[in-house]
């Protein structure tokens, strides 16, 4: 499978990676959670607009590429609905606390309907009735919250995670995960970025510390052998 970020990586990191990189996938467990982090309108626009485009009115936006993973996250989310596998969205707590981002941003000019419509989630990923959202004031989804709570409640053993940013908040709740001990998933097709750079040498990190990073086939395949009529798939 080739990853994507093959390109970024010098040939003092090529050689690295041959001597001590990840030769083979950790593997999932049996009893799975997908965790959807920040899919909202704000870091992707209102319409499927080219980046730059979409900038102008949303300065945060990840433009089509953003776009392009919400598609394939909705694919995703299909297959685990089917199969009965908890799904839980995460999103930013917008009001009552001070942002965690350490680069001073002029105040948004736009309407206060346009606020509240940039901080919902889009539709084509949005909770339906007996999935959980979550609120965070930091970039992980464990920070603060009740996640990991949930997840143990529910006897979880793997976190597969899709959303955005690939280097920010997505980053930062895989870290937190496997360092509650979850086996980490992230679906490269699903995650998402402002610059393409952090985008796969994040992935790269991740994948070689702290979760497998799998294509969008792997993970549907995946989620739907955990329906109640599949084979259950054994861990790795």
């Amino acid at each position: 499978m080739e990853f994507g970020w093959e390109p970024y990586l010098s040939e003092r990191d090529k050689k690295h990676s041959e001597l001590w990189g990840k030769k083979e996938l950790n593997g999932f467990g049996n009893k799975p959670a997908l965790v959807l982090i920040d899919i909202y309108y704000s870091v992707l626009g209102l319409e499927r607009e080219d980046i730059f485009e979409s900038m102008k009115t949303w300065r945060g936006s990840t433009g089509l590429e953003g776009w392009e993973a919400v598609d394939k996250t909705a694919e995703l989310l299909k297959v685990a609905r089917a199969s009965g596998v908890p799904v839980i969205h995460v999103k930013g707590l917008h009001s009552g606390v001070n942002s965690w981002g350490r680069r001073k941003r002029a105040a948004p000019t736009m309407s206060k309907e346009m606020i509240e419509k940039g901080q919902q989630i889009v539709d084509e990923v949005k909770p339906i009735e007996g999935e959980l959202v979550i609120e965070k004031a930091a970039p992980s989804a464990f920070q603060g919250t009740p996640l990991a709570f949930q997840l143990q409640s529910l006897g979880i053993d793997t976190v597969i995670v899709c959303g955005e940013t690939t280097s920010g908040c997505v980053r930062a709740s895989v870290v937190d995960g496997a360092t509650a001990r979850f086996r980490m998933g992230v679906v490269k097709d699903c995650v998402f970025d402002r610059t393409e750079a952090s985008h796969y040498i994040n992935l790269y990190d991740m994948h070689h510390k702290y979760a497998d990073v799998v294509s969008l086939d792997m993970a549907k395949t995946y989620l739907a052998s955990m329906a109640a009529d599949a084979p259950m798939l054994k861990a790795g």
